[in-house]
């Protein structure tokens, strides 16, 4: 059994800061659940291009608000407390901070490693079990 508080990631590597969002990754792959879970904050006032094209992630909005913009069709929805959104076609979207700080908890299909942030393309990278194995033997 695994038991975590998502307090224990701050600080640490298990917590990833960006200009626009913090992410608290409490389960990732090296967990082997199959998935990993985020507490994430949207920044208020932000914007953020993702288009992940490697992975399927499910948002479930509780506290704050905030919006999400559809790239291919322009359509924009409203965040908050809860709404959920999943991106089951790798929609590619523009996630919108508003006037509060936006905290959502996010699952990941494959799980993330921790360390992923998006690239200029708004993706995240897909880790193989191979470069997961050479960073672990490294870091050893």
């Amino acid at each position: 059994m695994i038991v975590r508080n998502v307090k224990d990631t701050i600080g640490t590597e298990d917590e990833v800061v960006t200009d626009t969002w913090r992410s608290r990754r409490v389960l990732l792959k090296k967990d082997g659940m199959g998935f990993s879970f985020h507490e994430t904050t949207i920044f208020p006032g932000t914007e953020t291009h993702i288009h992940y094209q490697n992975h399927l992630e499910a948002v479930w909005c509780v506290e704050g608000d905030g919006e999400i913009e559809t790239i291919a069709d322009g359509k924009k929805y409203a965040l908050g407390p809860g709404v959920i959104y999943a991106l089951n076609e790798n929609d590619e979207h523009y996630l919108r901070g508003g006037k509060e700080p936006l905290r959502v908890i996010c699952v990941f299909n494959p799980p993330l490693t921790g360390r992923e942030v998006h690239d200029e393309k708004g993706v995240y990278p897909l880790v193989t079990d191979d470069e997961e194995t050479t960073s672990n033997k490294e870091a050893a």
